[in-house]
C-alpha cells in the first residue's frame, strides 16, 4: 500500500523520476509500518490492563469497605480480614495505606456502589473469571464475621447482576466460599472432608471421574494466576490466586485418593 500510494503521489507530482521515488519511500514505509502497529498494539494491550487493574484495585477494596459497614457496623474480624488480604497481597506500605483509604471510603454514608460497579463492568465483563475472582474475594470478605447477612447477600446479589451472573450462579460460589471455610475451621486434621471437596469443585458426588476430572481443570483454568494477570488481575492479587488454586488442587486430590483414580 505504501509503494501504490508513493508512487502515484511521486508520479504526479514529479513524473517518471518521482514515480521512482514514490516506490522508494512507499517500500520503506512498508517495511517499517508492520513494527509501527506491533508496538502500538502492545502499547494499547498494556494501557487496557492498567485500566483494567486500577478499577479491580479500587473497587475490591471500595466495595469491601461497604460491605463491612452494610449493617450497620464494621466489626473487628471484618477490619482483620481486609488487613489479611492486604498482607496476603503483599502490598507495599503507599499500596497498604491507599487500600485502607479505599476501605473507608467505601463505608462512607455517601459511597456510591452503582457508580463503582459501573466502572467495573466496563473493564471486567468481557473478563468473566476476573469477575468471579471478584466475587469470591468479596464472598471471603463478607463471611469474615461468621455469617452471611441478609443486607450483604442483597449487595453481593447487586455485585453479581452488573458483573454478569445469576443468583443460581451467586449461591454455586457461595457453597464453594462457604465449604473452603468449613475446610479451614481452627482445629481440623483431616484435611479437607469429602463433602467439601465435591462442593469446592462445584460437582456432584455421583459425578464421574471423568466429570471430576473435568470440572478439576475447568476450574485450575479459571484461576491459574497468570491467565487471571494477562486479563487484568493486578500484580498485588496474583497470591490470592495461587491460594484458590491451592484450594481446587487440594479438594481434587482429596476426592482422587479416595476414588483411587490417576
Amino acid at each position: 500500500m505504501g509503494k501504490i500510494i508513493g508512487g502515484i503521489v511521486g508520479y504526479l507530482v514529479w513524473g517518471f523520476w518521482g514515480l521512482l521515488i514514490g516506490l522508494f519511500l512507499g517500500h520503506q514505509i512498508d517495511r517499517r509500518l508492520p513494527r509501527f502497529l506491533l508496538v502500538l498494539l502492545k502499547r494499547t494491550v498494556i494501557k487496557h490492563q492498567e485500566k483494567v487493574q486500577k478499577a479491580f484495585f479500587e473497587s475490591t477494596f471500595l466495595v469491601m469497605g461497604h460491605l463491612a459497614k452494610a449493617d450497620g457496623h464494621v466489626s473487628e474480624q471484618e477490619i482483620r480480614l481486609a488487613r489479611q488480604v492486604m498482607q496476603q497481597m503483599n502490598l507495599s506500605e503507599a499500596a497498604t495505606r491507599e487500600a485502607m483509604a479505599l476501605f473507608g471510603q467505601g463505608k462512607a454514608p455517601e459511597f456510591d456502589l452503582d457508580d463503582t460497579l459501573r466502572t467495573l463492568r466496563q473493564v471486567a465483563l468481557s473478563h468473566r473469571n476476573l469477575a468471579q475472582m471478584f466475587v469470591e474475594i468479596q464472598l471471603g470478605a463478607a463471611y469474615a464475621d461468621g455469617a452471611l447477612a441478609a443486607v450483604e447477600r442483597g449487595i453481593l446479589l447487586k455485585v453479581c447482576e452488573a458483573l454478569g451472573f445469576t443468583e443460581a450462579e451467586f449461591n454455586r460460589l457461595d457453597a464453594m466460599i462457604q465449604a473452603h471455610r468449613h475446610a479451614q475451621q481452627p482445629g481440623r486434621t483431616s484435611g479437607v472432608s469429602m463433602a467439601d471437596a465435591y462442593t469446592i469443585l462445584d460437582i456432584e458426588e455421583s459425578a464421574t471421574d471423568t466429570e471430576v476430572k473435568k470440572a478439576y481443570r475447568r476450574l485450575m483454568s479459571q484461576h491459574h494466576p497468570d491467565k487471571l494477570q494477562a486479563k487484568g488481575l493486578p500484580k498485588e492479587m496474583m497470591k490470592l490466586a495461587e491460594e484458590k488454586t491451592h484450594e481446587i488442587r487440594t479438594a481434587y486430590e482429596r476426592i482422587r485418593e479416595e476414588r483411587g483414580f490417576k
